[in-house]
């Protein structure tokens, strides 16, 4: 979790079937409940399989940008899957564009109803039976409800994209540890571990603003472990991680793929939390703020032919390790 999206992560849940109108000549817009999602289908190809895009921390929109940094990764990603054969749907999570009253309260909000939402979508794709599979493909934040999605539900195929292996509050405490000095953060580590307590933490520590309100909500998403769920997903799965992640270490790689040993992985030195090429920490951020800089090559052309091969039956082989 993004230290400056932590008050992003909110919402309650509401969904039923919508309705659809055209967009473009290949995107539709359509509305699962009250989840905004974009339907993007490549041209002249009769049933492609089809990636369900889920956006990492806060307040995210379909094309992966937020109020402060504005990659376009997920809008990136859908051009380049959608170029070569295979149909995207992306989605703004709840608080992305302003509050909808149907969200309900902030503070009822619970991570459980991002994978209720990730679901409903799941659902939506195969009800329209116009793909011959779908593959859950997860960034950051968005890695952990594709994998609470792919226990709830059956799912073809798993892609993970710098997805932690630690819990969210722990791997908040590690950015924090990295930034600040220990008079600074010793306080904040306390109040984030009352909060996963299920502590109600008033006052906090200056620098980490979560209202008393919002605390269970943010100890919902605190305390989700992705390893466990992960050990038991039996589809076949991608992770994917890179040498230049300033949000994810390659610890949480080593440890997601140990924790899937069927995994297939995938590790790009030069590549950074937003999937592009860097070469320092200045290029690193900025980064953040090109729309228009390409993803990782590799990545690209890995993440397609482990999608499109799930047209095909095998049965999952050990991967190769990753020294």
């Amino acid at each position: 979790m993004r230290v400056r999206a932590i008050i992003g992560v909110l919402a309650a849940l509401g969904f039923a079937a919508g309705m659809t109108m055209r967009a473009s000549a290949d995107e539709s817009r359509i509305r699962v409940g009250a989840i905004d999602a974009y339907l993007t289908v490549p041209p002249g190809v009769e049933r492609p399989p089809v990636a369900l895009l889920i956006a990492g921390s806060g307040s995210t929109d379909h094309d992966g940008n937020g109020p402060q940094a504005r990659p376009a990764t997920l809008k990136k990603l859908s051009d380049q899957l959608v170029a070569r054969g295979i149909a995207t749907l992306r989605y703004d999570k709840r608080g992305a564009g302003g509050w909808k009253p149907q969200f309900g309260r902030p503070e009822d909000f619970r991570f459980k109803d991002y994978v209720d939402d990730a679901a409903a979508l799941v659902g939506y794709l195969r009800n329209s039976a116009k793909f011959t599979h779908v593959a859950l493909v997860g960034h950051s934040e968005g890695g952990l409800v594709a994998i609470l999605t792919a226990r709830r539900l059956p799912i073809d195929c798993l892609v993970l994209l710098a997805t932690a292996a630690r819990k969210q509050g722990d791997l908040l405490k590690a950015q924090l540890e990295k930034k600040l000095p220990p008079d600074v953060f010793a306080p904040m580590a306390k109040a984030i571990d009352a909060i996963m307590a299920g502590q109600i933490v008033d006052p906090m520590p200056p620098g980490l603003a979560i209202p008393p309100a919002m605390q269970p909500s943010m100890a919902s998403a605190f305390n989700e472990d992705p390893v466990e769920p992960l050990q038991k997903i039996d589809a076949p799965t991608l992770i994917v991680g890179g040498g230049r992640d300033s949000q994810v270490a390659r610890l949480d790689f080593v440890a997601l793929s140990t924790a899937n040993s069927l995994a297939k992985t995938l590790w790009l030195p030069d590549m950074n939390h937003v999937l592009n090429d860097v070469t320092d920490e200045a290029d690193d951020l900025a980064a953040y703020r090109q729309s228009d800089r390409p993803l990782d090559p590799t990545l690209i052309a890995q993440v397609t032919d482990f999608i499109l091969a799930g047209e095909v039956a095998t049965p999952k082989q050990p991967s190769e390790r990753i020294p």
